[in-house]
């Protein structure tokens, strides 16, 4: 008679130990949930933290630019300036658009002093550049030097011909015949489309442009890690007001944020901004 009782305990045991398993499995399914959510929250916090210390980087470096007191004003020549915010780590830099060649007012001689400098061989320089005349001008004959319009881009089997009208961003130069993704990446931190002017301001140029202008870049690069000095030419005005502005933010943890942007100075039509933005550009590194 003990049989029965005896195989009724050892099936009540077994039934206890699996739900002490299944109970011990969801426990560790809802803990490792509940990790997972608490990571996901934190690296959410901790982005959006380091982003809004990259834009107050941003908002920061307009207002230092345009300080009407020379000591106190942020140069635009592309030298670091690092502050600090709260927890986060900020550094910026400010160019000039002035010292950036214009795709819609330099000449081809210029464009090929840079293409040059950015590592393209001198016959390939002259012909790029004269291409990129062809496509912002009007008329559809080629330029001296070779040149592109739409017999030229069909031959190469392109859907699309010269635009015959002005540049609207600094990306659109790469559908220019001969522009290779290498040589764009090289060429776009020296262009602009926003300076109108067809040289470049050497007091904001990059080393590359100085370069192509047939300046020594050193010493103007060893003046820039030096306060400016009454009466040198850095130290006088703030620039065209149009500026490349980099905000680079990164927080104890490690955690990055990188916010590139072109902004013009002055009234945007929104009510309690002060620039214009022209460009934006942001992004987050992992830790």
């Amino acid at each position: 008679m003990n049989r029965p009782c005896h195989a009724s305990r050892g099936a009540a045991l077994i039934l206890v130990l699996w739900l002490t398993a299944l109970l011990a499995a969801l426990i560790g399914a809802f803990a490792m949930t509940a990790r997972t959510e608490y990571l996901q929250g934190r690296t959410l916090g901790s982005g959006l933290v380091a982003a809004q210390a990259a834009r107050a980087g941003l908002e920061y470096a307009a207002t230092r630019v345009s300080l009407p007191d020379p000591r106190l004003q942020w140069l635009a020549d592309g030298r670091p300036y690092r502050w600090r915010l709260g927890d986060a780590e900020v550094e910026v830099r400010i160019v000039d658009e002035s010292g950036k060649l214009d795709l819609n007012a330099a000449e081809a001689a210029s464009l090929a002093a840079l293409i040059r400098v950015a590592g393209a061989e001198p016959q390939q320089a002259e012909a790029l550049a004269a291409a990129i005349v062809d496509w912002r001008d009007t008329d559809d004959m080629t330029q001296a030097q070779g040149g592109a319009e739409d017999p030229q881009y069909a031959a190469a089997g392109l859907a699309w011909g010269a635009k015959d009208a002005p540049f609207e961003t600094v990306a659109e130069v790469e559908q220019v015949l001969g522009m290779t993704p290498a040589l764009y990446a090289r060429l776009a931190p020296h262009l602009t489309i926003f300076s109108g002017l067809p040289m470049a301001d050497p007091r904001f140029a990059t080393p590359e442009v100085l370069q192509s202008m047939g300046i020594d870049a050193a010493p103007v690069l060893a003046a820039r890690e030096r306060p400016p000095q009454p009466g040198e030419a850095s130290f006088v005005g703030a620039g065209s007001g149009t500026y490349s502005i980099d905000s680079h933010a990164r927080l104890r943890d490690g955690r990055e944020s990188v916010l590139r942007t072109v902004i013009r100075l002055g009234p945007s039509g929104v009510p309690g901004s002060a620039f214009t933005v022209m460009r934006w550009e942001e992004g987050a590194s992992p830790r």
